[in-house]
């Protein structure tokens, strides 16, 4: 069977509610955060996210099967990221899409981004039991920064990545 390239483009507003729901899946799915979280309207706001960061999304054969929210300086979606640096949030691929580049593609679009406005590197934060996100990461040149690790609420421990370019 030949392999089926990713393509990652701007979301359009379209998109959205589609972009919300596989979001709220993928997390509450992959047991990263309860159904009952009022974390779940903010997953599914896509257009939000549009509108305060860029929202991408990733197609396989025109199936849209992932989104990351790109994060520039001056964004109220960073929570993370110094002066000079980019961050993307809520990074989500469809199960049945995994292994086939989609989050590695999501992800060198944000580097991709961050690099040509000039900025001095990409950060993230993610939780604990993302292991194979971690070695995804790594492999894409990402390095811990356990100074910069947080809890965004009592029991939600996040770990945070660099990419410093």
């Amino acid at each position: 069977m030949p392999e089926t390239s990713v393509v990652v483009r701007e979301a359009r507003a379209a998109d959205y509610a589609k972009v919300g729901e596989l979001t709220v899946e993928v997390y509450v799915h992959s047991g990263l955060i309860d159904a009952a979280s009022g974390y779940v309207a903010t997953l599914r706001d896509a257009a939000d996210r549009a509108a305060k960061a860029e929202l991408l999304v990733a197609e396989l054969a025109g199936d849209l099967v992932g989104a990351v929210a790109y994060c520039p300086p001056g964004s109220p979606y960073a929570e993370l990221a110094g002066p000079g640096e980019g961050e993307f949030r809520m990074l989500a691929v469809l199960g049945r899409a995994r292994g086939q580049g989609v989050g590695r593609a999501l992800v060198q679009a944000c580097a991709d981004r961050a690099r040509a406005a000039g900025l001095r590197g990409l950060r993230l934060s993610t939780q604990r039991n993302m292991v194979d996100a971690h070695r995804m990461y790594e492999r894409m040149g990402f390095v811990r920064t356990p100074d910069r690790d947080w809890a965004p609420l009592p029991g939600v421990d996040l770990v945070t990545y660099a990419l410093d370019f």
